[in-house]
């Protein structure tokens, strides 16, 4: 298969972060447009990507489940789903190792639905063990909450186990799938996933705008009643879409244009698994490069994924992130600061319209600015 086009020429700068990421120039081109939010030709697009995103997720309408769209980024999915989904009388334990998990705890915390944190260490993945035994001693617990990349590292949390628990004691499952849908199968049937949340612009490789929430159909509709907020109703939501096709409020029609495209290209690509690939191919290209580099990964790589690594940052002490960070953006490289408590790091992400070729350029730009800020590492 070739390469899609190459990025326009104004030369934007390359995105090695988790979202918003490098998009090709044809999903660029396509919010050259302007779209009636009313109108019965953006409706037909809206509901079509609610179709074409089940069918990622391999599941459907007819297997009971629904595709609802949210404008905002992830974090507002996230939110509706706690906000909409959760009763009254709910509980919700949420698993935690990184900034992401601690978000979900912040978000229950302001809605105020009673919650507990069930934390492992930054480099650990969850403790399906851990959530055994706590779900055997809280039956207040109604609801299990988890990140399943967490890009604060890029440690991948082992869902399957976490799911398996989950369905032993009767509770729900929520998977914040934000950098991991669109890259990585996720068996949501078989795992027993009951609301899944993603993002326009992570691994579909669109532009920021909008979530998405894969829901069950059944608790979904049974959720009428405990919304705690207008805008971020998600039941209400789906309602609009089941009624005209439309969204509520005020809808991202240009990211809409944009993520029409990127599924497009994303069939091109071969789908998930195909897209996945390249995504590994240049984690594999990276982690190799930086070795020779002497950069040491943070994670172990039996919990590592493919969407983002954290490296240890240089011990030289002339080594200053913000010096580093400025030289890599002077040659057209953009990276990701470090988020851990326990150690310094800076990330690089491995996902978007980036290929082999582009980490190659991304580790000589590395190379030549140690060079140049006299930083050596080994």
């Amino acid at each position: 298969m070739s390469k899609p086009n190459p990025l326009p020429s104004s030369h934007d700068k390359l995105l090695f972060t988790p979202g918003p990421l490098t998009t090709s120039l044809s999903v660029k081109q396509s919010m050259l447009h302007d779209a009636g939010s009313w109108h019965f030709d953006f409706n037909a697009k809206v509901t079509s990507i609610r179709e074409r995103l089940l069918g990622i997720a391999g599941v459907s309408r007819t297997s009971g489940y629904e595709c609802v769209l949210m404008q905002g980024s992830g974090t507002f999915g996230v939110e509706a789903v706690f906000a909409t989904c959760v009763p009254r009388t709910g509980k919700v334990v949420v698993l935690s190792n990184g900034a992401y998990g601690e978000r979900m705890a912040l978000m229950l915390q302001h809605l105020q639905i009673e919650h507990t944190v069930l934390r492992t260490s930054e480099y650990s993945p969850n403790e399906p063990a851990a959530l055994d035994s706590l779900l055997t001693a809280d039956a207040a617990i109604t609801h299990v909450a988890v990140v399943h990349c967490e890009t604060t590292t890029g440690i991948l949390n082992p869902i399957d186990e976490v799911g398996a628990v989950t369905r032993k004691h009767g509770r729900s499952l929520i998977i914040d799938a934000m950098s991991s849908f669109g890259a990585i199968p996720i068996d949501l049937p078989g795992i027993g996933v009951d609301f899944l949340i993603s993002s326009a612009n992570k691994c579909i490789e669109g532009v920021p705008g909008f979530s998405f929430v894969i829901a069950r159909r059944e608790l979904l509709l049974a959720s009428e009643g405990h919304a705690r907020c207008l805008s971020l109703n998600l039941l209400e939501q789906w309602k609009a879409f089941e009624k005209n096709g439309q969204f509520r409020y005020t809808p991202p029609t240009h990211s809409i244009l944009a993520f029409e495209q990127a599924l497009n290209e994303l069939d091109l690509e071969g789908g998930v698994v195909a897209r996945g690939e390249r995504y590994r191919r240049n984690h594999v290209k990276l982690l190799a490069g930086m070795k020779t580099l002497g950069l040491r990964p943070f994670l172990d790589p039996k919990v590592q994924s493919f969407i983002i690594t954290s490296f240890h940052c240089p011990t030289d002490p002339r080594f200053v992130f913000s010096h580093f960070y400025s030289r890599l953006s002077e040659k057209g490289f953009i990276i990701y600061p470090g988020k851990l408590t326990q150690a310094e790091t800076f990330r690089i992400g491995s996902i978007g319209r980036i290929f082999e070729s582009d980490i190659r350029s991304l580790l000589a730009a590395i190379e030549e600015t140690f060079a140049e800020l006299g930083i050596r590492e080994g």
